[in-house]
Parts: structure tokens; sequence; C-alpha cells
């Protein structure tokens, strides 16, 4: 399958396009709700029925190229191995890669490959209902619970993050103890914020972490691990844009989409919300 294939022409979808999409069915470590394995395909798959014009202009035009799946059957190491040689690949060849999950452990594979091909760490900018910032989780260390504090406290990567609302006593104490930037859903959503502002000693390659329970569950419960209380559509939209502004986006990705049979609004949900950021990162670059 193609992201957006019924409307892409052969030239926006080939090689040269800026945006490559990785396909990630990776589903090892889920702890409650089931069916990550199945999001990319049902993302993209509703991807068909997206409209090319987003807000004034069409950011599929800049090019969408979707790459083969990553193979997810073997131990989760391999997966992300794979995924992290992808990613660099894309990065090296100076185009933008959007992983499709999957389960957000993910992510150490993407951010990792974009930090080897740039020589240097970047800045997380997570959506998240959860801080995943545990040291390992029902004996994963490379959990959806623990990615985050995989990357900062290993890869030297820094991290704001947007929307939590669960976590625990370690996860809080692994944000005093990297200088990690928050504002937690409750702020956001009671104060009606939608811009944020990053440090200036943030990274200015920003890498964008979007897990879809980031938003309220009202509008994506297709999800393993809904949380009450998230981020409105255009809320978490506005905070993503307010963290590029300044900024370079070299990397982002879509994860934790469940599919919900016979309930597709969820899925082209998350395709509407993944073409937007790809349009986000153009409009932050004009």
């Amino acid at each position: 399958m193609i992201y957006l294939g019924s409307e892409l022409t052969p030239e926006e979808r080939a090689p040269e396009a800026r945006f490559h999409v990785v396909p990630m069915p990776l589903e090892k470590t889920v702890s409650y709700g089931a069916g990550t394995a199945d999001g990319p395909a049902a993302l993209i798959a509703a991807s068909d029925q997206l409209e090319r014009l987003w807000r004034g202009f069409e950011p599929c035009a800049a090019g969408i190229c979707t790459t083969p799946p990553i193979d997810c059957t073997g131990p989760i190491a391999d997966a992300l191995a794979a995924l992290s040689a992808r990613v660099e690949g894309i990065v090296l060849a100076g185009k933008t890669p959007v992983t499709l999950g999957g389960e957000h452990s993910l992510s150490w594979g993407a951010v990792t490959g974009v930090q080897r091909t740039l020589g240097r760490p970047v800045g997380v900018v997570q959506i998240d209902a959860h801080a995943d910032l545990r040291r390992a989780y029902q004996g994963f260390r490379h959990s959806h619970a623990s990615v985050m504090q995989l990357l900062i406290e290993e890869e030297g990567t820094r991290l704001a993050q947007f929307g939590v609302r669960a976590l625990s006593a370690e996860e809080a104490e692994c944000r005093v103890r990297n200088d990690v930037v928050f504002l937690d859903a409750e702020e956001l959503v009671t104060g009606g914020i939608s811009a944020i502002t990053l440090p200036d000693d943030f990274p200015r390659d920003v890498y964008v972490s979007f897990d879809v329970d980031g938003l309220d569950a009202a509008i994506m419960p297709a999800t393993g691990t809904p949380v009450p209380g998230g981020l409105g559509y255009y809320q978490a939209l506005g905070i993503v844009a307010s963290a590029l502004e300044g900024r370079r986006c070299v990397g982002l990705d879509v994860v934790e989409l469940a599919p919900i049979d016979g309930a597709e609004v969820w899925d082209f949900t998350a395709a509407q919300l993944s073409y937007a950021l790809m349009g986000l990162v153009l409009q932050s670059e004009a």
C-alpha cells in the first residue's frame, strides 16, 4: 500500500520525494490493549481518503514516498536496528523520515538513526499521554514505556513533553534529573494553551514523536492505553507548530494506533494527523 496513493502523481511518490514514509508494524511490548501491529496498514489505507489541500496548500506536492514495511517478526532489537538503518539512509539523502507505528518503542530506532547521521543529539518534541521514562517495564528494556528514558540517558537526546497525564514517581524524578521540558495535559487543557516556547538552548534540530494517545480519548480511542483529559486535535497541532518555529524538523513519527474493527474514523484521524504534521514541517520552513 502507498500513503495517499490515490492522490499522488508518479513523480510525487518517487524516491526523490521530500517525505519518506516508513511503516513499522511493531507490537512487542504492549501492556494493555493490543493492535498496534495493524496500525500502519490501517493508517495508510485511510490516507487514500485524504484531500490534497491542507490549510491552503498541498503538502504532498513536495512528494511522499512510501517505503517497504520494516520486518518486525523477529526480536525487537533486530527490528529497531533495521529502522535505524532505514532512517539513516533517508536522512543521508536529504529527506525527512516519517515512521508510522506500531508501538512507541520504535522511536528509539528512528531517533538514533537521525542522530547517527547528523553526528549530534537532537531535541525530541513528544506529544503523549505518558512520559515513557521508566528504566524498564514488565521486563522489557526497549519498552514503549521506556523509550524516552533510553534516548535521554543513553543517547544524549534532549526532550520536551506535552500532554502527559499518566506518570510514575520514577518518571517524575527522571524529568528533574535530565532537565526535561514539559507542560502536562491538565495545565494545557484547562488553560487553553495551544502554543509553547522551547528554551533557547533546546537543539535546533527537532524530531517530533506523536503518540496518538496524546489526544483526548474522545477524539482518539483507537489506542492501547487511552487516558481521559487529553489534548484537542487543533491544540496538539498548535503545540507542534510553535515548537518548530525557528527550528528544523529532521524526522517524525505517529505511533500507537490500534485500529478498532468497524470504526475507520480513528484510522482516518491518524492519517489526517500525519499529513498535517508534514504540512507543519513545510510551513515552518516557509
